[in-house]
């Protein structure tokens, strides 16, 4: 267990920290932030915006920045992607660099083996601040029999990765979905990432055509056999964890039947305790008028023969899954997913699932885990692996004895784990970057001069990164190139989805 920690430097002169500075007056430093995502982009905006001297380089593990907002954010939603001209002014700003094709701490590749290495450590040792805003690259697991694959099958796919491979993720693009062994597809877990995965199998191709969906996703999703998704969470509808607006969303594709267990849904909202949750939550109780409005019975819609089915299951938990199975007039089918049915302790607000005797089994084309995600360590950080994140106070990185790594921070999903919408981001990691020019102006990060910017440079070209890495403009070449070949399909931009070929662009080398 990581201890709690005192925000009191063992270093230079152990002062406390504190926030006299005026921002006119702040000194100037050198601060590298690993990552090119939401958090990242943020945390540089917020010290630039307050430090008029400071001086960022971003690094980026892919060719590409912008992370989960290229390659996370559903391709039918291009309003939440308008934080990419923010992000686009920042890497504009001349205080600022881009370093793109460069893994820091080993903190995993894409595949490709192209990415310079940067030791977390050299980084360091010539920045006076290195902010650690890397996300979470790594999906958590169910841990049940079967969920690794057998037989020649893939298993359980992470969800994580299915959203990566239709968005164009470089690592992502071998996954190889089942769309096409059987009409219906189980995911397991209730969030807005399980529901964006069932929006996408369940959306009338044509209408993806017009999004930046990648061309070779559209084409499995053109020809896919899947009509039927089934949504599983082991509590109640009162603790699903995705958002109205998602649902609206479900409510609104074409010839689809919204399923779920009516009269579970009428008790829960019905009940002394769940009247009283749903009162003091409107958002909730406008999910639930929505979902009441227009959910069916399993029985109804198995009655009107539904053309797609989006069903809702609550109370289950998945056991085991087992490949080529008998099932019933259907003779074989590829996947089957034994559940285990639960029931509820607890007010709603803290509801606990609690496994009963009762099981139940689904079959389908594949399953997909969408649990959460967790960030990775890197070299030379701590890191608390209970909790899969980077043990922090305030955004200042702590050791296992709680004591505050001068000089190191996180923001973003690193920090805090995976929770919240890039609103969420942008308020964490203001928040760090305030930690950052607060231990500026104490004199706790040392100010930058043309000496350091030196040594800077010095060390990139001894690590290999000023001849490996992708700057701001040559990233606007890939750009411009995407959103050409976009242009000639009639979308926003065709994503090229290899860091081969990625790099053979942004070189002028390809053809």
């Amino acid at each position: 267990m990581w201890r709690a920690a005192r925000c009191v430097w063992r270093a230079g002169g152990g002062r406390q920290l504190s926030t006299s500075a005026v921002a006119g007056q702040r000194q100037a430093a050198q601060v590298a932030v690993v990552g090119g995502g939401a958090a990242g982009f943020y945390t540089a905006a917020r010290i630039l915006a307050r430090n008029r001297t400071a001086r960022v380089d971003i690094f980026e593990r892919l060719p590409t920045p912008h992370g989960l907002v290229r390659f996370g954010v559903a391709p039918d939603h291009p309003e939440v992607k308008n934080c990419m001209s923010k992000f686009d002014q920042v890497a504009a700003d001349p205080r600022v660099r881009y370093f793109g094709n460069v893994a820091v701490g080993a903190e995993g590749g894409d595949g490709s083996g192209l990415a310079a290495q940067l030791p977390l450590d050299a980084a360091r040792a010539a920045y006076g601040a290195v902010v650690l805003a890397h996300g979470a690259s790594r999906d958590r697991h169910l841990g049940i029999p079967g969920e690794g694959g057998a037989g020649g099958h893939a298993g359980v796919l992470s969800a994580r990765q299915f959203v990566a491979w239709y968005n164009g993720l470089p690592e992502a693009q071998s996954l190889a979905p089942d769309l096409l062994s059987h009409d219906r597809v189980v995911v397991v877990g209730h969030g807005n990432v399980a529901l964006d995965c069932a929006r996408i199998l369940l959306t009338p191709p044509d209408e993806l055509a017009a999004t930046d969906i990648t061309a070779q996703a559209l084409a499995a999703l053109r020809a896919s056999r899947i009509r039927h998704v089934e949504m599983v969470g082991r509590r109640g509808p009162l603790q699903v964890a995705f958002t109205t607006k998602e649902l609206r969303e479900m409510t609104r594709i074409k010839d689809l039947r919204i399923v779920c267990d009516r009269a579970l849904l009428e008790a829960e909202c019905q009940s002394p305790a769940g009247a009283e949750y749903l009162a003091a939550s409107r958002p909730l109780t406008r999910m639930m008028d929505l979902l009441l409005k227009h959910c069916e019975s399993p029985s109804a819609a198995a009655a009107g023969a539904a053309e797609k089915t989006f069903t809702l299951s609550f109370l289950r938990s998945p056991i085991e899954v087992l490949y080529d199975q008998p099932w019933g007039d259907a003779g074989t089918v590829p996947q089957l997913v034994r559940f285990r049915a639960n029931r509820l302790e607890g007010p709603p607000a803290a509801a606990r699932a609690v496994a009963t005797d009762a099981t139940s089994a689904s079959p389908c084309a594949m399953v997909l885990r969408s649990i959460g995600y967790a960030s990775v360590p890197l070299a030379g950080a701590p890191f608390d692996a209970a909790r899969s994140i980077v043990p922090n106070a305030a955004g200042r990185v702590v050791d296992a004895a709680g004591q505050i790594v001068p000089g190191l921070y996180v923001a973003g999903w690193a920090k805090r784990g995976p929770v919240g919408v890039i609103a969420t981001t942008m308020q964490d990691a203001y928040r760090t970057a305030d930690a950052v020019l607060m231990d500026i102006d104490n004199g706790h990060i040392a100010a930058s001069d043309e000496t350091s910017q030196e040594a800077v440079d010095r060390m990139l070209a001894a690590e290999g990164v000023a001849a490996a890495h992708v700057t701001n403009d040559a990233w606007k070449r890939l750009e411009a190139f995407e959103a050409a070949a976009g242009a000639a399909a009639g979308k926003p931009r065709e994503k090229v989805t290899d860091v081969a070929t990625m790099l053979s662009i942004i070189r002028g080398e390809a053809k």
